[in-house]
């Protein structure tokens, strides 16, 4: 039987040595998503747009909802709830998928050669790439309604980097799960739409009692969330400590996944 190694180094020269197919995959995989569409990957655009649109009538002008210091704005809970929610996306749509990643490519079971490992990698590429598509419309509309955001908008992929790390780790748990309990796919529909009213995405962690925010703050969306508001909206910088304990949590979470995904590999073809 062959072995796959679980090391940290194995996990990322197996990303280097496949760069080039994970590439093709994760374009095949954002191709395919408009594959058969009239306006194909126009929609990529169109979605983050007509949404954003959608929250700025409904909390600026119906609710007239404000945001902490943004209070004198109409518009700018909008901005900040569009912000929180490019986030939960990413990260949502990485654990929705995962779980029948590999069970809708029994194919590439049968083939020795295929690297499974990188199957969660294409979803998160594709993920990152309508990521990257909604913050050019978010930063549209942004410099349309108050101008060029602060400089430390450039900060953005170092924040953002520990959820990668995070997002990666819990789909190779998901996709090894969801051979073996074909149910967990349903269990974790209904978590993400928890997270989506635990993550402190339609409030400020502050509008919360004292005794809930610790709590709040064990849900690893919250930091992150905060802190990507922080750099786009209000020019704040990461806190190093903070930055740094996440990316540790990050990468642990990255590599504890990768190991249990290559232990239980090797079962996946005898159950399907």
């Amino acid at each position: 039987m062959q072995h796959y190694s679980i090391s940290p180094k194995e996990m990322v020269c197996s990303f280097w040595c496949h760069r080039w197919l994970l590439l093709s995959l994760i374009k095949q995989e954002i191709a395919g998503r408009y594959k058969g569409s009239t306006l194909g990957l126009f929609w990529s655009f169109v979605t983050p747009l007509f949404m954003l649109a959608v929250y700025t009538f409904a909390f600026g002008v119906v609710f007239q909802a404000r945001w902490g210091a943004l209070e004198e704005s109409t518009w700018a809970f909008a901005v900040v709830l569009f912000a929180g929610l490019m986030v939960f996306n990413l990260f949502a749509e990485c654990l929705n998928r995962s779980p029948s990643l590999v069970l809708d490519n029994v194919n590439y079971v049968k083939k020795v050669i295929f690297p499974l490992e990188i199957l969660p990698a294409v979803v998160l590429g594709s993920a990152l790439f309508h990521m990257g598509i909604s913050v050019l419309v978010w930063f549209v509309f942004h410099l349309f309604l108050f101008g060029l955001p602060p400089v430390t908008i450039l900060l953005l992929p170092f924040v953002l980097l520990p959820l990668v790390l995070f997002s990666l780790g819990c789909s190779w748990f998901l996709t090894s799960i969801g051979v073996y309990i074909r149910d967990v796919g349903h269990v974790i529909g209904i978590l993400t739409t928890a997270l989506l009213f635990l993550s402190a995405i339609f409030y400020p962690i502050e509008a919360l009692p004292e005794g809930y925010r610790s709590l709040l703050l064990l849900n690893p969306l919250v930091s992150v969330i905060h802190e990507v508001r922080e750099v786009m909206m209000f020019g704040g910088y990461p806190h190093p400590l903070t930055w740094l304990v996440m990316i540790f949590g990050g990468a642990v979470t990255a590599w504890l996944g990768f190991a249990w995904f290559q232990k239980t590999r090797k079962g996946f073809a005898d159950v399907l």
